[in-house]
């Protein structure tokens, strides 16, 4: 059976270790890829000069406001290409704005999720992801 690695992208240190610290408190032990960027996170899908693509994720968690590409372009971009289109994205950001959310699920977002700002409603909500997306969900890879 194939790994189940998340790809986190997210450009806030914070958050990151917020991200993977409920991952692990919820025994959710996937390896988890940090992208930081928005053209990190497009390097490491579709490779970079001489550099391969890394291995498919079972999901992809990303911020919209990211540094370089931000997360709307990125989303574009992965549903754009034949290898990537089929991925689960989950865009977890702080917007809340109404034209994020929309732009989000018109360009192919599985789903959206506001980030709670206390740790632990926040822990909830990516043990119910996790859950979801990497228990639950049969995958485009059928893992």
């Amino acid at each position: 059976m194939r790994e189940k690695t998340i790809l986190l992208v997210e450009d806030n240190p914070d958050d990151v270790t917020l991200t993977i610290r409920a991952l692990k408190k919820n025994h959710l032990l996937n390896d988890v890829v940090v992208a930081r960027d928005g053209a990190e996170a497009l390097d490491l899908l579709f490779g970079k000069g001489e550099t391969p693509p890394m291995v498919l994720p079972e999901l992809i968690l990303l911020d919209i406001n990211l540094p370089k590409i931000n997360g709307l372009e990125v989303l574009e971009k992965i549903r754009g290409n034949e290898r990537t289109s089929l991925l689960p994205v989950v865009v977890l950001t702080t917007s809340d704005e109404d034209r994020d959310r929309m732009e989000s699920y018109r360009l192919g977002a599985n789903s959206y999720i506001s980030k709670p700002v206390e740790f632990e409603e926040f822990s909830r909500a990516v043990k119910q992801l996790g859950i979801y997306w990497l228990a639950i969900n049969i995958g485009p890879h059928g893992a």
